[in-house]
């Protein structure tokens, strides 16, 4: 009987932990909904393996990637001249508010993926600054993603070392 005891604490334990882990999604979609609540423009912006949920709102200027400011998120000033650029060509540095999160890749793909949404997000509050993003180059997706490793190969295209012996 006492066996039986331990097998209900061990499973009454795992289902505790279980309900704790859906509370941290849960204060991060918090953020997203109230976001949305002010109907916000919606874009999704891609580089390398970086993925970005972009929304815009009329606003002052601010730009806040993952809940962080962008100097913040983004330390390096080439990062943060990358993400503004969309606002640089339309003139338009402090017409909107952004809030983004962005998921996978780097510092530096993740900028990129911010870059492109808040392009495509422009585009679609304003679509007479299409032909201008477009000339720039904004809207299109950089398809440009790490190349798999091979078999038999040390990285994707480097062979072993070649042995006469």
């Amino acid at each position: 009987m006492t066996e039986a005891k331990k097998t209900v604490k061990k499973t009454t334990a795992t289902k505790t932990t279980k309900k704790a882990a859906p509370a941290k999604t849960a204060a991060k979609k918090a953020v997203v909904a109230d976001v949305k609540l002010t109907n916000a423009t919606y874009a999704t912006g891609k580089r390398k393996d970086s993925v970005a949920r972009v929304y815009m709102i009329p606003g002052r200027g601010q730009i806040i990637v993952n809940g962080k400011p962008m100097v913040e998120y983004f330390r390096r000033p080439v990062l943060q001249m990358i993400i503004a650029q969309p606002f640089g060509i339309t003139k338009r540095e402090t017409a909107y508010d952004v809030h983004a999160i962005v998921v996978g890749g780097g510092l530096s793909g993740q900028a990129g993926a911010v870059k492109h949404g808040i392009s495509k997000a422009l585009e679609r509050a304003e679509p007479d600054l299409r032909k201008t993003l477009k000339a720039a180059g904004f809207l299109t997706r950089d398809s440009r993603v790490v190349e798999r490793k091979h078999f038999g190969r040390h990285k994707a295209r480097r062979s072993t070392q070649f042995s006469k012996r």
